[in-house]
């Protein structure tokens, strides 16, 4: 049985279905916006499949409350804070309930301040925020609210871990950074510099670059500044197009360095990447397809005998942790209010996941969970069973940090209704 999918764009008319919210067998919607057209349309497509997959994987087995079934309405954020927030205001027409996006912290920031203010002039209509991939510390952090949720790490969590490995690589002398110029790419190129200082203070940190978003064509001038710097090392949270095309420069050029990564697995970079990846790039994340084990494997096979025509893999494994927990916060409420199942959420958010133990911190809606740093190597090397977008390559893991040692301080002042 196939989910529906439900498109809604800027321009077309939208189709109303009755909810019958809180009536045996209702239909749940899920709101998600994301990039469907544009520079990271591939992104966003990818994670579009993997969340229906996950919705369809809950459905086949029954849904919630009963039986009543998820149903997702999907909408194109054009990774514009404007654009999203349109979306936004199409979904709460549906008095759609739970929304789910990724793609820009800076279109992250602009819907969680929206829904809050929805929520408190609308509190019988209310909205939770599923972020499952938009990671500026500061939305948990100063920026945090009550239905807010993230499932992804955020930038520290994850720059602790890729500093670790750098700092334990002492053939690294010279750093470069080259990032996306809005709140994200700035927040990695800040706690970067920071971790790097604390950890390895004799590395030499010899550029840092912030670039428009999804604008650049051709990053060769780029990399022109790397290579003259004598950076060995690149530090890139670039992600989609802009990553795709930094990587082709760098492969072009023949520049001799190494790349320290968060998006490297996600659609698009593996295949940019190629066998030029091969020991010199690298990637942290909360899960990759050559984690291991029975449950991950099953993972990796299911997203590829669903979508065989597509050359992608699942990458945001954020996605299921979300639906998950939602729908067994659901059951646990016996309704789909929103403010129960969110205070669900918050306290009792908890999940056996495909790495293990993932839960919420109370205190400002953080999913706590294992992190990996992983380097591409070759199909068939030892810890390298399955490829990715079938180019010959996929990440091998070079170790992991449990979730209890990513917990950070946080800044949040949560303020409940």
């Amino acid at each position: 049985m196939f989910i529906r999918r439900i498109l809604v764009t800027a321009v077309a008319g939208v189709s109303l279905f009755l909810s019958g919210c809180n009536q045996p067998q209702e239909t749940i919607k899920i709101g998600w916006i994301d990039p469907l057209s544009g520079a990271f349309a591939n992104v966003g497509e990818n994670g579009l499949r993997s969340l229906e997959l996950v919705v369809e994987q809950i459905n086949e087995r029954g849904g919630v409350l009963g039986g009543s079934k998820f149903e997702v309405v999907a909408l194109d954020g054009k990774a514009n804070p404007q654009d999203s927030l349109i979306a936004l205001r199409k979904l709460a027409d549906q008095k759609v309930k739970y929304v789910f996006q990724a793609n820009s912290s800076a279109v992250a920031g602009a819907l969680t301040e929206a829904i809050a203010k929805h929520n408190k002039r609308n509190p019988d209509s209310a909205m939770i925020f599923m972020n499952y991939g938009a990671v500026d510390p500061a939305l948990t952090n100063e920026r945090c609210n009550f239905w807010h949720f993230r499932f992804d790490a955020d930038i520290d969590m994850k720059m602790l871990a890729l500093s670790d490995a750098i700092a334990a690589d002492l053939s690294i002398k010279k750093v470069y950074l080259i990032n996306q110029d809005y709140s994200f790419g700035h927040a990695v190129s800040k706690v970067g510099k920071s971790m790097l200082a604390q950890k390895r203070p004799d590395i030499e940190i010899v550029g840092d670059d912030l670039h428009p978003l999804g604008k650049v064509k051709d990053f060769s001038p780029y990399i022109a500044k790397i290579r003259a710097s004598g950076a060995d090392s690149i530090i890139t949270a670039n992600w989609g197009a802009d990553l795709a095309l930094l990587i082709k420069a760098a492969n072009d050029s023949g520049a001799d360095v190494d790349f320290y990564t968060y998006y490297a697995g996600i659609a698009g970079g593996p295949t940019a990447i190629g066998l030029a990846g091969v020991d010199r790039v690298k990637q942290v994340g909360h899960w990759h397809v050559n984690v291991g084990g029975e449950v991950s494997d099953e993972t990796v096979e299911a997203y590829r005998s669903r979508y065989p025509e597509y050359h992608d893999d699942l990458f945001f494994l954020t996605l299921k942790y979300g639906m998950e927990l939602l729908a067994q916060s659901i059951d646990e409420v016996g309704s789909t209010d929103a403010l129960s199942v969110a205070r669900t959420l918050e306290q009792q958010g908890r999940y056996k996941s495909v790495t293990g133990d993932v839960w919420i911190r109370e205190d400002n809606h953080q999913l706590m969970q294992p992190l990996y740093v992983s380097t591409f190597k070759k199909l068939g090397e030892e810890g390298v069973k399955y490829e990715v977008e079938r180019t010959g390559t996929g990440p091998r893991t070079d170790y992991m940090v449990a979730a209890e040692d990513t917990v950070l301080p946080t800044t949040c002042d949560m303020v409940r209704p």
